[in-house]
């Protein structure tokens, strides 16, 4: 059986998915933006032309930034920074806590930080992100399986470890990370952990753990998104009797400060077993089933960490991986609640769980991401990059009626180039989905 088998559900469900992609993409992603050029006195400039041309999204798309400066050579490096930069306008930034501060009072903040592989320093990454207008988000303030070694067996001084560990990165990052994943897969089966190798916490077992993490994370983070994220369970989907599910509106009934909720979706799935994923995972109907279920919350929703596999460098494997993640991505761009979608890893053979270039082991077992191991950019590349820049992309050329025009746009950022009776000058402007669409220009005619 040929593998592209895992393609026939957007095969036989082609006109469904695109009628619900085109509608969703124009009702939720797009609206009319009005420009009206106007003078000091606010009064209606004739004669403008302006050629409109969009810089940067509102919605958010990205991948994890773990790989910075991460390779053994300075041109791996700088290779890796432009790629990122050109194709992504958001970050995941690690803030696994046994990596962050793996000996107690002494974190890994600063870039001359010891090093720690795929766990750059914050100050690294946001500096890199500053400068690339780049929107970063952290992972993650509790993590039970990031948990220190030196943090006691006793809850007590788990929650009071926390609570320190959120103040003082609050304290530092919350002006410069807006979002924060406040709890990470609590669904998956750590139990073992806790008396096998103590990489979970006591904490984990505690039944108000979600409600805990994020009232104390409210109060340090007052005015920045705090997001739930899981992977367990999510697709496995059982209507508003999801475990997901019930555990968000468990946690919200008992007061935790959602405000947005994230979903995984690594497809780590053996090869031989891959066909299985077409009734669900690869599946569009199924998968918006999904999302809309959750959309009972009205929360913001985000794909958090995706993996797609291509299994081998074979042109096909990878011509597949380009194929389900255009189509995949057509589907989440098009959810109503949805404000971002983060790949995972950027770059074959330096995922969790395996030594550096090893693709048998770990998570590189799967080719799944978005370049190769000696830095080359496969199909799934270019195919996030025409998506992302050129289909879901505003340009427009316009000669203003009494200083005036109407676009229909992608919500985002636009440079404008404004020419009147032969004069050229620019400006930016910001057109957000939640503004009133009409966006005044001041001109300076003098």
């Amino acid at each position: 059986m040929s593998r592209r088998e895992v393609l026939r559900a957007f095969e036989e469900q082609h006109e469904w998915m695109n009628e619900r992609v085109r509608s969703g993409i124009e009702h939720y992603r797009k609206g009319d933006m009005t420009l009206k050029f106007v003078n000091a006195r606010f009064e209606p400039v004739e004669n403008v032309h302006v050629e409109i041309e969009q810089v940067d999204h509102d919605f958010n798309f990205g991948a994890n930034l773990f790989m910075l400066d991460e390779f053994d050579t300075p041109e791996m490096n700088a290779h890796y920074r432009k790629q990122f930069a050109h194709l992504f306008n958001a970050a995941t930034l690690p803030f696994y806590w046994s990596d962050l501060e793996p000996e107690q009072g002494k974190p890994r903040f600063t870039p001359d930080s010891p090093k720690v592989y795929r766990r750059p320093a914050p100050d690294l990454c946001l500096a890199y992100c500053e400068a690339n207008r780049i929107r970063p988000k952290a992972h993650c303030l509790n993590y039970d399986q990031w948990t220190p070694l030196w943090v006691p067996q006793e809850v007590r001084a788990v929650k009071r470890l926390l609570d320190k560990r959120m103040r003082e990165l609050a304290e530092r990052y919350r002006d410069r990370i807006y979002g924060w994943e406040v709890t990470n897969e609590l669904l998956c089966g750590h139990y073992a952990r806790l008396h096998e190798n103590r990489t979970s916490s006591p904490f984990f077992l505690e039944p108000d753990i979600q409600e805990w993490s994020f009232q104390t994370a409210r109060r340090y983070f007052p005015n920045n998104e705090l997001i739930v994220n899981e992977a367990a369970g999510i697709w496995n989907f059982q209507y508003n009797r999801s475990p997901y599910y019930m555990e968000i509106e468990r946690s919200m009934r008992n007061g935790a400060p959602i405000d947005a909720i994230g979903f995984q979706f690594h497809m780590f799935t053996r090869k031989e077993n891959e066909p299985q994923a077409v009734e669900y995972r690869y599946n569009p109907q199924y998968v918006c089933q999904v999302l809309d279920q959750y959309s009972d919350f009205r929360k913001p929703m985000q794909i958090t960490e995706v993996t797609i596999p291509a299994y081998s460098t074979d042109p096909e494997d990878e011509a597949i991986q380009a194929e389900l993640a255009k189509n995949l991505y057509s589907l989440w761009f098009s959810c109503p609640d949805m404000e971002s979608i983060i790949y995972w890893n950027t770059i074959d053979g330096y995922a969790a769980f395996a030594p550096k270039g090893d693709m048998t082991a770990g998570e590189n077992y799967y080719h799944g991401a978005l370049m190769r191991y000696d830095g080359s950019l496969k199909p799934i590349y270019h195919t996030l990059d025409e998506l992302i820049h050129k289909t879901w992309h505003t340009h427009a050329d316009c000669s203003c009626v009494n200083g005036e025009t109407t676009v229909r746009a992608f919500y985002g950022t636009y440079d404008l180039k404004i020419t009147v009776n032969g004069r050229m000058t620019t400006q930016t402007v910001h057109f957000a989905k939640d503004g009133e669409g009409v966006i005044r220009v001041m001109l300076n005619l003098d």
